[in-house]
């Protein structure tokens, strides 16, 4: 019987400073920053820094399957490897996806709500 990993105490690290940031977020744009950003700190506290997780190893992509995309260079890696077949990981990660590409969706459908905050 093989090992089941949780990180669900790491998602619930950054979830609340997350949902902050991604509703003050006021283009599609800052969206991806955000998801980025919180992806790659997620996945530095899984990994426990041994993987240099760089923000150009993430990509959301709201308007596609699978949501976002993760480097080739960080899919190669064992440990990552180990940890996305045998732990949540791939469906924490999914969860911040769906999340921002949602936010990303709605600024991208109502772009007069984010050029009214610009011009006040």
């Amino acid at each position: 019987m093989t090992r089941q990993f949780s990180f669900s105490a790491c998602e619930r690290r950054v979830l609340r400073k997350f949902r902050e940031k991604i509703n003050k977020a006021e283009s599609g744009e800052e969206v991806k920053k955000v998801f980025t950003k919180t992806v790659e700190e997620l996945l530095n506290d899984v990994l426990d820094k041994k993987v240099v997780v760089k923000a150009e190893d993430l990509t959301l992509l709201p308007d596609s399957e699978p949501l976002y995309r993760i480097s080739d260079r960080l899919q190669e890696d064992e440990r990552l490897k180990s940890y996305w077949t045998q732990s949540d990981l791939p469906h924490v990660i999914h969860r911040l996806a769906e999340s921002a590409s949602g936010r990303h969706r709605h600024l991208e459908k109502h772009p007069e709500k984010t050029e009214a905050k610009i011009r006040m």
